[in-house]
């Protein structure tokens, strides 16, 4: 594709440029008195020629400031007056006063003397020229991605002759300025002067546009300075928020001088830490560089503040940054617990152990408590949360980090150790300061000790007020574990989905618990539509939330492992086994583990294997009896038990299972609705199903968060009656609750009624990659029948083979 711009094409917005091509147009004759004013770039000079032609065409002479002797004798078009002397613009304002006059004249929004002032007084409102919008450009660019546009919009800020340039030496689609479209800029600066040069070279290195501080960078006057300012506004080269457009701070860097850039810098990084301000952009590009930019203390002392920086707002440089301070100077002991943290955040577990253990036991290295505070995290992201909880609570009584109390407590009761931790949160010791920190995580402690001794409601509600309250300063931090992360697993566990969504939500959106915590949240997300029988949403999910912790891949294993179950895929069950062994194996046994493990359970119990986890399972069971079999949390591994029972079809282990949920019934409305399918279970197990009481047990899973188990119960009893209308009407249940699959996008134009409702569902299962046997039960029919709906699809579509089949309902559905 072309996009030479020899013969100038106009790059130039629709509005008021439009409307005044349009008055010339309808009577070039007539008189016309007019300003146009628009920034550098912006195509003022396009405009006027386009307005020449027009008069020229219209037989009309036209003349410039040159021969305004003869303006009465056609129309006078006069660019850049911000350029002409007092003297010109004197003439000019009198022949615009002249009756009959043909007059427009272009210029910048400043600097504006007074005589083009008063000029401009005569010429009255102007024509004002704008940034391009994307559909100008994507015009302009042709056959382009709009992916490609929107980045082309962004470089340029839409300045007409800016986009011009790139259109006319980029590769459409490539996402990199060409070096061909940069050097063009070298007459844009030229025409700033020097003073205007330095500023905006100051500026493309990371200055903000202010003039005393441009003034003190530079040596220059700040009247000097400030008059540069306005002479870079006007040329265009900024938008709206005096920051340099992407594409001028790269044609800034790529033509000044490398020495005039090390001098800016030095100053500045000097100035910027002088003033306590931020150096991380200044710095951040100095990485690798094999010049010795400042001197050693200022480079040290300036890699060690953008190391500080980078923790928080871009953790990737943060590792580097401290590296080159110690190269720099900096002893390594002074920054080795901020490396830990760096490490931890950037997932380097082993490596950010190993330097917080360095911290902790060297008494020469300050910042301890940063120090165990990475190690207790990283312990617990590492599924070690008894040691994360011994080391918190070795914290409280050596060096206190806000919050070391609170998750002391929280690992030992995680771990199985009521008792203590009861010890630890009544003592008297000074917590420190009521930070937003100390008082999430105190509410975090409080929230998980009500939900083992107390009511599922309160619990939950103090642990979303403490996610809440996290919110602000939760991206900052580095913790074992995080409020929302435990409210969204105490919601599961009493069937509150919703707040689990709203809470996982948020503090995704928030950013709560830094990098570390991303990852945690958003499996804990991808679990919800797991518990609903969504398995495509699941799916996507997952893949979107891979983690590097062993917490996070005990998660994603049991989230594998369900969808597999749920899909009925033996195969994909079967390949889950030797990840989910080596996942569990790595996680030590505790209470907020138990979600997973419970639906590992199911998945060995499908597999006829459950003597790898039955050892886990021990141990579970074990911890549950320490804390006095807590209801929550005891109820749904309980319930997981009895699925597999019934999986095994071992009668003997349903009965207790089910006796036990019974007893915990009174606990919570989920509770109660898996103790009342546990005695649907079984009476459908000995060959009992009544219709009316499986209906209303599978309602009440689904009532209670359970939808998948619900439509399940329905579903199985379905199978096990004789009697067929109780058959089909079990299964219309199940249909019902289950839930239609994601309905297939909207089919285009006279492609509508090709397919029926049924056959649309059938083919996105199929898309989605689901066999026939797996489509048929998430849509309780048989195999066959989802044959024979393919068949016909296929026929009907024209299509001679599976190939060409998956083609066209991709192409039916915008799959």
């Amino acid at each position: 594709m072309n996009h030479s711009t020899t013969s100038r094409p106009a790059l130039l917005p629709d509005g008021h440029a439009a409307g005044l091509r349009s008055v010339i147009a309808a009577d070039p004759a007539a008189s016309l008195v007019a300003g146009i004013q628009g920034a550098g770039g912006y195509g003022k000079t396009a405009l006027l020629e386009q307005l020449a032609r027009t008069y020229h065409d219209a037989g009309i002479p036209v003349f410039g400031a040159n021969a305004l002797d003869r303006a009465g004798e056609g129309a006078v078009l006069v660019d850049d007056a911000h350029r002409l002397d007092d003297a010109v613009l004197g003439e000019l304002r009198e022949v615009a006063r002249r009756p009959g006059t043909r007059l427009v004249v272009a210029y910048r929004p400043g600097p504006r003397p007074a005589a083009l002032a008063e000029l401009i007084g005569e010429l009255g409102a102007p024509v004002l020229l704008a940034a391009l919008g994307r559909d100008e450009i994507a015009a302009q660019a042709g056959a382009v991605a709009p992916e490609w546009i929107g980045w082309l919009q962004a470089q340029t800020g839409g300045v007409p002759r800016y986009v011009s340039r790139v259109l006319a030496a980029a590769e459409p689609g490539a996402a990199e300025l060409p070096p061909r479209a940069l050097d063009q800029f070298q007459h844009d600066l030229d025409q700033l002067g020097e003073a205007g040069r330095e500023c905006v070279t100051a500026m493309a290195i990371g200055a903000t546009p202010h003039p005393d501080l441009l003034a003190a960078l530079l040596d220059l006057d700040p009247a000097e300075v400030g008059s540069a300012l306005l002479a870079v506004r006007a040329a265009g080269l900024v938008g709206a928020d005096d920051v340099l457009l992407p594409i001028v701070r790269a044609a800034a860097l790529r033509l000044a001088p490398w020495e005039q850039r090390l001098r800016v810098t030095r100053r500045l990084v000097e100035i910027q830490l002088a003033r306590g301000g931020s150096v991380l952009p200044l710095v951040s590009p100095l990485l690798g560089a094999d010049i010795a930019l400042l001197p050693e203390a200022t480079l040290a002392a300036a890699f060690e503040k953008a190391g500080d920086e980078a923790l928080r707002d871009a953790p990737h440089l943060a590792r580097p940054l401290f590296a080159a301070a110690v190269s720099a100077g900096i002893p390594v002991v002074s920054v080795a617990a901020r490396q830990a943290r760096a490490a931890a955040v950037a997932g380097d577990l082993d490596e950010a152990l190993r330097l917080a253990d360095q911290v902790i036991v060297d008494d020469a290295v300050p910042d301890k408590e940063l120090g165990v505070q990475v190690a207790a995290s990283v312990l617990a992201h590492r599924g070690l949360l008894e040691r994360s909880a011994e080391l918190c609570r070795w914290s409280v009584g050596k060096l206190r980090w806000p919050g070391d109390r609170a998750f002391a407590a929280l690992g030992l009761i995680g771990s199985g150790r009521l008792g203590e931790a009861d010890e630890l949160l009544s003592s008297s010791d000074d917590a420190g300061p009521p930070t937003s920190m100390t008082g999430a995580a105190a509410q975090l402690a409080a929230g998980v000790r009500e939900s083992v001794v107390g009511s599922a409601a309160t619990a939950l509600s103090t642990l979303v007020r403490s996610a809440s309250l996290s919110e602000p300063v939760g991206r900052g931090v580095l913790v074992p574990d995080s409020p929302a992360a435990i409210a969204a697993l105490v919601a599961l566990h009493c069937g509150e989905l919703e707040v689990a969504q709203s809470t996982l939500d948020r503090a995704i959106g928030a950013g709560a618990g830094g990098p570390l915590l991303h990852h945690r949240h958003r499996l804990l997300a991808a679990w919800l539509p797991l518990v609903r029988g969504d398995t495509v949403t699941a799916r996507v999910k997952l893949q979107a939330a891979a983690g590097p912790a062993a917490r996070d891949r005990l998660l994603a294993t049991a989230i594998e492992a369900g969808i597999a179950s749920r899909d009925n895929d033996m195969g994909a069950l079967a390949a889950a086994r030797g990840q989910a062994r080596q996942a569990v194996a790595e996680h030590s046994v505790d209470l907020f583990a138990l979600l997973p493990l419970g639906e590992l359970v199911v998945a060995a119990a499908r597999l006829r294997d459950l003597d790898w986890i039955a050892p886990y399972l021990v141990e579970a069971r074990g911890l549950l009896e320490r804390l006095g079999n807590p209801p929550l949390w005891t109820s749904m591994l309980t319930w997981k038990r009895l699925q597999a029972a019934i999986v095994l079809e071992d009668l003997d282990d349903a009965r207790q299972l089910a006796a036990d949920l019974d007893g915990m019934a009174h606990h919570n409305p989920l509770a109660a609705a898996m103790a009342e399918a546990a005695r649907v279970w079984l009476r459908i197990l000995t060959g009992q199903v009544d219709q009316d009481e499986v209906e209303q047990a599978s309602r009440g899973l689904h009532s209670a968060g359970l939808a998948w188990d619900g439509a399940r119960l329905a579903g199985q009893a379905a199978i096990h009656t004789k009697d067929r209308r109780a058959m089909l009407a079990l299964l219309e249940c199940a249909r019902a609750l289950q839930g239609k699959p994601p309905r297939p996008r909207a089919v285009r134009g006279g492609d509508t009624d090709l397919l029926s409702e049924r056959e649309k569902e059938v083919a996105e299962l199929v898309l989605a990659g689901l066999t026939y046997k797996q489509v048929g039960k998430r849509l309780f029919i048989s195999a066959k029948t989802v044959e024979h709906h393919i068949s016909r699809i296929k026929q009907r579509l024209g299509c001679a083979n599976r190939e060409d089949l998956l083609n066209r309902l991709r192409e039916l559905l915008g799959r």
